[in-house]
């Protein structure tokens, strides 16, 4: 083989190497829309808890209004919430001074990692919009096979509400 078809080959193959790496500003994944936690998953004759890949779910009914996030492959995570509200009780349709953080889980059996946005978190406003723009951590995996968002309780981590997933196109 002649030096310069080696070469060729290796620089070929550096740039398809090249090509299939993700750099930070690629999407890891889109959610748009939400819906909130409901406290049991099964009403036979003995309640189930809703537990979402390990992640135990707030005692009262939440609803949401509205969500938009995106994550990017380096952990970069951007997240508006609007109208996460509690669905029940005296407090119903408002929120009255959580906390939220964001955890993305990107395996879709045990063991999960639960990768997360600063778990003080940020306080609801009355009406339940939020703004989160921070880093994930640990660095979720890439790729994140079956990602899963949840809005989670600052105090105690329970969840309130999961991100639905899009498609990077919508």
């Amino acid at each position: 083989m002649s030096k310069m078809t080696l070469a060729s080959g290796l620089v070929a193959g550096a740039l398809c190497a090249l090509s299939t790496v993700a750099s930070a500003d690629d999407v890891l994944a889109r959610f748009k829309g939400g819906v909130g936690v409901h406290p049991l998953s099964n009403f036979t004759t003995v309640p189930v808890p809703n537990t979402v890949r390990g992640v135990s779910p707030a005692g009262q009914i939440w609803v949401m209004d509205k969500l938009e996030a995106k994550v990017a492959v380096n952990g970069h995570i951007t997240l508006e919430g609007k109208g996460l509200v509690l669905a029940g009780g005296n407090n119903a349709g408002r929120a009255t001074g959580q906390a939220v953080f964001a955890t993305l889980i990107c395996e879709a059996a045990a063991p999960f990692t639960l990768s997360n946005t600063n778990l003080t978190g940020v306080v609801l406003t009355a009406t339940g919009d939020f703004k989160i723009n921070d880093m994930l951590s640990p660095a979720p995996a890439f790729p994140c096979l079956s990602p899963m968002l949840l809005i989670r309780n600052a105090a105690g981590g329970t969840w309130f509400a999961v991100g639905i997933l899009r498609s990077n196109d919508d």
